[in-house]
């Protein structure tokens, strides 16, 4: 209960941007372009208009189509296009698997599409007790276009070992640990706030990744090849930069 009150925190923090988005007035011109600002005096026969700038605009109405107030789109927000993301966290939970919080790292390669889908591919580095890399693929769907903007994705794959074999002393014999990878889900959602040149974002997701090793075990006076395995069902936390 105490996890689920501070992710509830958590998550209400998040959300506090979002509400803090003031609208704006907005003019849409006929030409196609969008004003913001606030609006000054409509008279019989124009609008005039104060960006966020100072500058003063004056429009006749008939080059106006529309008068609203909403919260503005940003020109920052990337609306198709290559880009990279470098990401970091932890696999949090009290599972029976040794290892209650594994580190986490990704490097991955995206591509923008009509500004809301991004599909990525990635991989990087992780420790679950030994080292490991991740090979996946990610949709991710933002649900707005504003500046600060909440968004959902999926990510599937697997995990392979990296580096040698580990190794235990038992009885005096050294066995090997033949560690093996496996499958990788992960479902989730975040928030990301858009910068000129740089996009930070968080994300809570729940992460299903299984890992397992063979090693010999001495069992009826004779050593047997034994899988031993470890299942992941995690809360994963990161915080990340897509450029």
């Amino acid at each position: 209960m105490k996890k689920l009150s501070i992710l509830a925190m958590i998550l209400t923090i998040m959300s506090l941007p979002l509400a803090a988005q003031k609208k704006k007035d907005a003019l849409y011109l006929r030409n196609g372009s969008v004003i913001y600002g606030k609006l000054l005096e409509i008279s019989d026969n124009q609008y005039k208009i104060q960006s966020s700038d100072g500058s003063l605009f004056i429009y006749p109405i008939s080059d106006v189509e529309k008068f609203i107030k909403e919260v503005p789109f940003i020109s920052g927000r990337k609306s198709e296009g290559f880009g990279i993301a470098l990401e970091a966290g932890f696999l949090i939970g009290s599972q029976v698997s040794h290892y209650p919080a594994p580190f986490s790292f990704n490097v991955m390669v995206n591509y923008t599409l009509n500004t809301r889908n991004i599909f990525s591919g990635g991989s990087g580095v992780e420790f679950l007790g030994a080292p490991y890399t991740p090979l996946f693929a990610e949709y991710k769907y933002l649900l707005k276009e504003t500046r600060v903007c909440p968004f959902v994705f999926a990510r599937a794959g697997g995990i392979l070992h990296l580096g040698p074999d580990d190794i235990d002393t038992y009885n005096g014999e050294y066995d090997k640990k033949n560690f093996k990878g496996g499958p990788s889900i992960t479902i989730g959602t975040g928030i990301s706030w858009a910068k000129e040149d740089v996009e930070p974002y968080l994300t809570f997701a729940y992460r299903h990744t299984s890992t397992s090793y063979v090693q010999k075990t001495w069992n009826n006076n004779d050593y047997y090849d034994y899988t031993y395995k470890d299942n992941y069902n995690r809360l994963e936390i990161k915080f990340g930069f897509k450029f």
